[in-house]
């Protein structure tokens, strides 16, 4: 009898302790193509830390970085059957959920980060809505940064990158459109593929943040870079609204709150290490050359117009957001030489 009490008391405290009271244990299985140790790794495995102690334990991220998960498109797959549930996704990866979004990368159109970030707050209840009506919660913006080609050749000239054996991420309309108006014939690659291509010389150029080359050693196979940004590349944190749809309300709080947090510090550190990275590139004896003062304006422009023509056309990115996007940049130009003109162009 005493045996049989001491058991039942036993079974009562695992019913009812404190375990009990815990809640259940939500696992939110993360993928990104970050390197481990790398500045945003480093800030993802913090925002997971920072949801784990908000929610007592109750969620939980588990990381994947580094590509383990496969390209961006892979991911998307392995979410859709639930094999994983969220992940830190480029450009590339957001415009497979929803396009639209991708109008803050096309090339050749923003000046600097003060217009990406006035575009960008203007749009970010559309976007989320956006990525909310085709199956994601988006929980935070983030960027890759400012695009440059990185090459085993000098470039002068976009008559030298037409020579060049020029890797194109395998599948990317935007990429795609860009390089037929610029008359340039990549190698479409996926991105876990880069690296080897590299080493073993089927590819010869890339086009990458500084971080990024760095981050992903593309750098040391290469000795030459363009000071001509093309692009500045976004990214996204989602989470498949399958997963986001079964937590309760405070957990579903908690992401998004702490999504925030993690979107304006990933931000912050990565324009910050972009910039840091040109002069590690530096360090490591890579030349700069090709920049903006050696093309010719028009250019560029019927280069970005030939581009978001064929974007518009497919409606991957639509005419009227485009429009809208313009009058937005012409807005804010005008307002900053106008406080410009007034501080007496100091």
């Amino acid at each position: 009898m005493k045996r049989l009490f001491t058991t039942t008391l036993l079974l009562l405290g695992l019913l009812f302790g404190p375990a009990a009271g815990a809640g259940p244990r939500y696992v939110l299985k993360f993928a990104t193509l970050a390197p481990p140790g790398s500045t945003w790794m480093n800030l993802l495995e913090d925002w997971g830390e920072a949801v784990k102690v908000r929610s007592e334990g109750r969620l939980v991220f588990k990381f994947y970085p580094g590509g383990v998960q496969g390209d961006e498109p892979d991911v998307l797959k392995k979410i859709r059957f639930n094999q994983l549930q969220g992940a830190a996704l480029t450009g590339y990866g957001m415009g497979r959920i929803y396009s639209p979004a991708r109008v803050l990368e096309l090339p050749f159109l923003f000046n600097d980060y003060a217009e990406i970030d006035f575009v960008r707050e203007h749009f970010m209840p559309e976007f989320e809505q956006g990525f909310r009506d085709h199956g994601y919660e988006l929980l935070g913006w983030m960027e890759v940064g400012f695009v440059y080609f990185f090459s085993k050749q000098p470039i002068h000239s976009f008559d030298d990158l037409k020579q060049q054996r020029i890797w194109l991420w395998q599948g990317d309309p935007l990429g795609e459109a860009l390089f037929r108006a610029s008359g340039l014939a990549p190698v479409p690659l996926s991105i876990t593929d880069v690296f080897t291509s590299l080493s073993t010389g089927l590819l010869d150029t890339v086009y990458c943040t500084p971080l990024a080359a760095i981050a992903l050693q593309w750098f040391t196979k290469v000795g030459y870079v363009t000071e001509l940004p093309m692009a500045n590349g976004i990214g996204g944190l989602l989470v498949s609204r399958r997963f986001f749809d079964r937590l309760p309300p405070d957990l579903q709080q908690i992401l998004r709150d702490t999504g925030r947090e993690a979107s304006r510090e990933l931000i912050r550190a990565t324009r910050v290490d972009n910039a840091k990275s040109i002069e590690v590139l530096k360090e490591e004896g890579l030349e700069f050359m090709f920049g903006p003062e050696d093309l010719d304006p028009a250019e560029l422009v019927a280069m970005r117009d030939k581009a978001a023509q064929e974007l518009t056309r497919q409606n991957y990115i639509p005419a009227e957001l485009l429009q809208r996007t313009r009058r937005l940049l012409h807005e804010f130009r005008s307002s900053r030489a106008g406080a410009a003109s007034g501080s007496g162009g100091e």
